[in-house]
């Protein structure tokens, strides 16, 4: 029985590592694109003010809700910029902000839907294998 118990803390305890990471890499993630509280709340189909309370320590990314994949998404999308703009957050910026003809529209515009935000971090994955 005390075994069992120690299990679920452990586990417990790794969920919130696991969410404290995941939150904080989408935070700074957005810190570096400039994207702002008001635009991740978008992204992640959350309220700016859960964003605002993720950005004091008193929210973590939810596991079990659409804003856990789509933080996981965001930081891939991040990885994959990063790599190909060399690690130059201005290229980054510029890039995201920019029309892209191959998309056909703006990258940071399009990640508020699913789809198009898929299809961006699909874009940026293709991209990445060439490099």
């Amino acid at each position: 029985m005390a075994r069992a118990k120690l299990e679920l803390v452990r586990e417990g305890t790794r969920s919130e590592t696991a969410r404290a990471v995941l939150t904080e890499a989408v935070l700074r993630a957005a810190a570096i694109l400039e994207i702002s509280q008001g635009e991740l709340g978008k992204i992640l189909g959350i309220s700016a003010a859960s964003v605002s309370r993720m950005a004091a320590g008193k929210y973590l990314l939810d596991p079990e809700g659409k804003e856990w994949q789509l933080g996981a998404l965001f930081v891939r999308l991040f990885r994959s910029l990063d790599s190909i703009t060399g690690g130059s957050e201005e290229h980054a910026r510029r890039w995201l902000r920019s029309a892209n003809t191959g998309l056909q529209g703006t990258p940071v515009a399009m990640l508020r839907e699913i789809d198009s935000f898929v299809r961006v971090v699909q874009y940026l994955d293709a991209s990445r294998a060439r490099v």
